[in-house]
């Protein structure tokens, strides 16, 4: 071997041994991935917990997830998808902190959680929850986000009332206190033409209450905005599918006999609707003083409030 051939090897052999030397530094200061299966009914929640999750309670992660998948189970009559991948990143303080629902390669939900969170601090949290309603829920045009959005604001807590992880009050004081976000300020194009953050969130939240009360009020009670979505569920329309808005309200309507979804897309789309929701609280009972919610259950649509949060007979 010659001097020239027997350097360059000589510095092959060194750069290999710094590459491999550095890359067993990684592994070893990198955190071992952390990961765990939730099986709601016979669907499959594979959790992966990244970033820096040392400290990062799994017992306090598997408790959150579970509870969140159970009150999503009880208001869809099933769990929306058949697998669902969640991502947790371990980020700095407490609590639950952001969350991002994904359809590109599978149903994906991806969450920052503080890793110092403890049980207490996920209790009362509405992220997880949030976020797996809309797996229940086509993928619509970029105009109609405030359907997307305002659907996972209004279902969460009625979600988690019917599955007992929340009260008919904190529902209703939820909604008394954040609706007046969503109604429409000047210059408002109607939902699909105004993309505030109240209108998308708060303002599609309203159209969803509304039209829950108006299929209630035209069936005697009988359905809900649930059975609208079960339907459009059952029939195809989890967050893995691209559907047309108006395929979607089509089928919804079908399911309570109504023409409710249609028309009231029609009419809160393209138009600024600013319903009267003091007269709205008149009608169901609900009455908000100094922060605490009363029910007044002699109200001509007491019998509607108390049928959104009850748990179903069936499913």
């Amino acid at each position: 071997m010659t001097p020239v051939r027997l350097l360059a090897l000589s510095l092959l052999m060194l750069v290999a041994t710094g590459c491999a030397a550095r890359a067993e530094t990684r592994e070893k200061n990198e955190p071992p991935v952390r990961t765990f299966e939730i099986r709601p009914g016979d669907a499959s929640i594979q959790v992966t917990c990244s970033g820096n999750a040392a400290g990062l309670d799994m017992a306090v992660l598997r408790d959150w997830i579970t509870e969140s998948a159970a009150a999503v189970s009880v208001y869809y009559g099933r769990f929306p998808v058949q697998r669902l991948r969640i991502v947790v990143n371990a980020i700095e303080g407490r609590g639950a902190q952001s969350g991002t629902t994904y359809a590109y390669d599978g149903a994906l939900i991806r969450v920052g959680v503080g890793r110092f969170t403890g049980h207490a601090d996920l209790q009362r949290d509405w992220i997880m929850t949030h976020e797996m309603v809309h797996l229940g829920f086509p993928q619509l045009a970029e105009r109609h986000a405030w359907m997307e959005e305002g659907l996972a604001t209004y279902v969460e807590p009625i979600a988690r009332a019917q599955a007992g992880q929340l009260s008919e009050e904190k529902v209703w004081r939820d909604m008394v206190e954040g609706l007046p976000q969503g109604l429409p300020a000047a210059g408002d194009q109607g939902l699909d033409h105004t993309h505030t953050w109240g209108r998308t969130y708060w303002g599609g939240a309203l159209f969803f209450l509304l039209a829950d009360l108006r299929i209630r009020e035209q069936t005697a009670n009988r359905v809900g905005l649930q059975d609208a979505l079960r339907a459009i569920l059952n029939q195809g329309g989890s967050n893995e599918a691209n559907w047309d808005v108006r395929r979607t309200l089509e089928i919804g309507d079908a399911a309570t006999g109504t023409k409710v979804l249609a028309e009231l897309y029609d009419e809160m789309r393209a138009s600024p609707v600013s319903p009267d929701l003091a007269e709205l609280w008149q009608r169901l009972g609900v009455h908000m003083q100094a922060g605490r919610v009363t029910f007044d259950e002699r109200a001509p649509r007491a019998g509607i409030r108390r049928a959104i949060t009850a748990k179903p007979l069936s499913g």
